[in-house]
């Protein structure tokens, strides 16, 4: 009986160390990520994640893009840029960005005229060495009218 429960202890607490271990580097990744966004941009509050396994796994993202509004999507994984290709869709699925096209590039701004749903679709880069976290940042700037 004893034995039992100290395996079962055993199990718990190593399962509570890898997710304790495993939220501080995604923690490190966001806190990378957050330098993109430097003091221009306020956050939009979400820090959007996903643990991609391979170059073949995609995370797909949904949010609000609001008319009228300076955007900043900044897009990491590991502690280096351009490792994270994020390409971002319209609610039809119409590309309307890609940082494949220009080398990874860890952010992108952009001016949003209509509000708008999308959906950001993000996954590692074929020849890069990422963390297998994903972490994709939003931060906006309110246009003067």
């Amino acid at each position: 009986m004893k034995k039992g429960i100290l395996k079962l202890v055993l199990v718990v607490g190593g399962f509570i160390t890898i997710n304790s271990a495993s939220a501080q580097i995604a923690d490190t990744i966001a806190t990378q990520c957050a330098k993109h966004l430097e003091n221009q941009f306020i956050s939009d509050g979400q820090q959007y994640r996903a643990l991609l396994m391979n170059a073949d796994e995609t995370a797909e993202f949904h949010t609000t893009l609001y008319g009228g509004t300076l955007y900043r999507i900044a897009a990491c994984s590991g502690l280096s840029d351009g490792n994270l290709v994020f390409s971002v869709y319209d609610s039809e699925r119409n590309l309307l960005f890609t940082n494949s096209e220009f080398k990874n590039a860890p952010y992108w701004d952009f001016k949003i005229t209509n509000t708008l749903d999308c959906v950001i679709e993000a996954k590692l880069s074929g020849g890069a060495q990422g963390s297998g976290r994903a972490v994709l940042l939003i931060g906006f700037k309110q246009q003067q009218k």
